[in-house]
């Protein structure tokens, strides 16, 4: 029984007020409780009535690589009061580096005080260990570890078979492993069941609940060639921005874009320098805590797939990104993203690309280029008209309102045209008509492409 006593701050002697307490308690009835006796038979000593904990225990511990010990440094000058008291202490201190003592590295590893954090990509260690902390010997015991997320639950457990006996103070030990592929919770579930010494079957389980994290942060945007020459025309550039988000540098080991079947793939990643490919991040591809680093990849069509004009239209899957990095003491973790897709641009039911064009021309003077018109319907032949007509500065040279014959479905035809321009500088090529006389529907094409138009004397005056 506990008894709390308050008393006036006046009344100040202990023993007095140990002796009212006990004199008002014996006004209190006192009754003994009777003593506690089974109903069956019990050798205390044999078999304890109820064990304090089952005979096995499991105990899980998450496996990490240690980190390396760091210190704050603490210095002075010579002329200040301590001297070289505190350098001293730096040099005797075993976890400084010789030779470099005011690092905050130092050469001692450091075993992890917490389960830490599990990102996304990593690959999640764990050591578990069944002890048999009694004094009984326990049978035919099988240790089930199984993961659950939140939309499947995985079978971790390298061996199924069931272990004959586990003797007194002896232990079963495992290790799992498993790569994350889900963000968010993850609970390790540890079942354990066994025999006891008189036949019983006995089961248990115990639940660990973690948080996986998300390392990194992908944004991918598309850009189209703006280039009207239909060697690059369907040229797609990607650009991934992948940021570190997490709270420790990476080594970015790889980035890489794997292709759908459609595509090949070029990195523009790295420049030439003496005949050899370097990074443009330099030697050393740490990425920072927070900081975004922008991966540029070109796409082209493969050759099969760009001569069909309507293959590669409306949503394609482009490929995946695969990210490969490391942290500290080399810990590996690899992400890949899922497939990205992106809106081929419309070219409506014609389409008209340039083949060839110059990149200079004199004034007034013609010059040729090479136009190809594709059918970029699947199912409708188109009997076309070209019409070309002037502007201020482009004048086209031939007959405008020819005919120029059916176009099948996905199918196209090569067309030369000469034209000049009246006006210097910078022009834009403009004025083209196609009719498709089957449906009476007219498409224009303006700013096909530019052209810049110099004087002859100019030329004359380079050469």
């Amino acid at each position: 029984m506990e008894v709390v006593l308050h008393y006036r701050p006046f009344q100040n002697d202990l023993t007095k007020l140990q002796k009212l307490a006990e004199e008002t308690l014996k006004e209190f009835p006192i009754q003994q409780l009777p003593r506690f006796i089974p109903w069956f038979p019990n050798d205390s000593h044999k078999l304890p009535l109820k064990p304090k904990r089952q005979p096995p225990f499991i105990s899980v511990m998450r496996l990490t690589k240690p980190t390396l010990f760091t210190n704050i440094p603490v210095t002075c000058e010579e002329r200040d009061l301590p001297g070289e008291l505190f350098n001293q202490l730096m040099k005797d201190d075993p976890s400084t580096v010789k030779g470099a003592e005011t690092l905050m590295l130092g050469e001692m590893l450091t075993l992890p005080q917490n389960f830490g954090n599990i990102f996304l990509g990593e690959t999640f260690s764990s050591y578990i260990s069944v002890h048999n902390d009694s004094n009984q010997v326990v049978k035919d015991i099988l240790v089930k570890a199984d993961l659950q997320t939140s939309s499947q639950r995985l079978n971790l457990s390298a061996s199924s078979a069931a272990v004959a006996e586990l003797k007194s103070d002896c232990c079963i030990d495992d290790v799992i492993h498993h790569e994350v592929k889900e963000i968010g919770t993850h609970i390790l579930v540890c079942a354990v069941s066994y025999t006891t010494q008189t036949g019983e079957k006995m089961y248990f389980r115990k639940f660990f609940k973690f948080q996986v994290l998300k390392p990194l942060d992908v944004k991918t945007k598309f850009y189209n060639a703006e280039s009207d020459l239909s060697s690059v025309t369907d040229e797609v550039f990607l650009e991934a921005q992948i940021q570190n988000i997490t709270t420790s540098p990476m080594f970015m080991e790889k980035v890489s874009l794997e292709p759908s079947i459609m595509y090949n793939v070029a990195e523009l990643n790295t420049v030439n320098k003496g005949g050899e490919s370097v990074s443009t991040f330099g030697s050393r591809t740490y990425l920072q805590p927070m900081d975004t680093r922008q991966y540029l990849y070109c796409l082209k069509p493969k050759q099969e797939f760009a001569e069909k004009a309507g293959v590669i239209k409306g949503v394609t899957v482009i490929g995946k990104l695969d990210i490969v990095w490391k942290t500290n003491l080399g810990e590996r973790g690899r992400l890949q993203t899922s497939q990205l897709q992106r809106m081929a641009p419309g070219y409506g039911d014609v389409r008209l690309s340039l083949e060839t064009i110059p990149d200079t021309v004199n004034l007034e003077e013609p010059f040729d280029i090479t136009c190809k018109i594709t059918n970029c319907s699947s199912e409708r032949t188109m009997d076309l008209v070209l019409e070309m007509c002037n502007t201020n500065s482009i004048h086209w040279c031939g007959v405008s309102g020819r005919q120029l014959g059916k176009l099948h479905p996905s199918s196209s035809l090569h067309l030369a045209l000469t034209l000049l321009s009246s006006v210097q500088g910078l022009q834009s090529v403009s004025g083209l008509r196609l009719t498709d006389t089957f449906l009476k529907r007219t498409y224009e094409y303006d700013d096909i492409a530019q052209v810049c138009v110099i004087s002859s004397k100019v030329n004359e005056e380079r050469g």
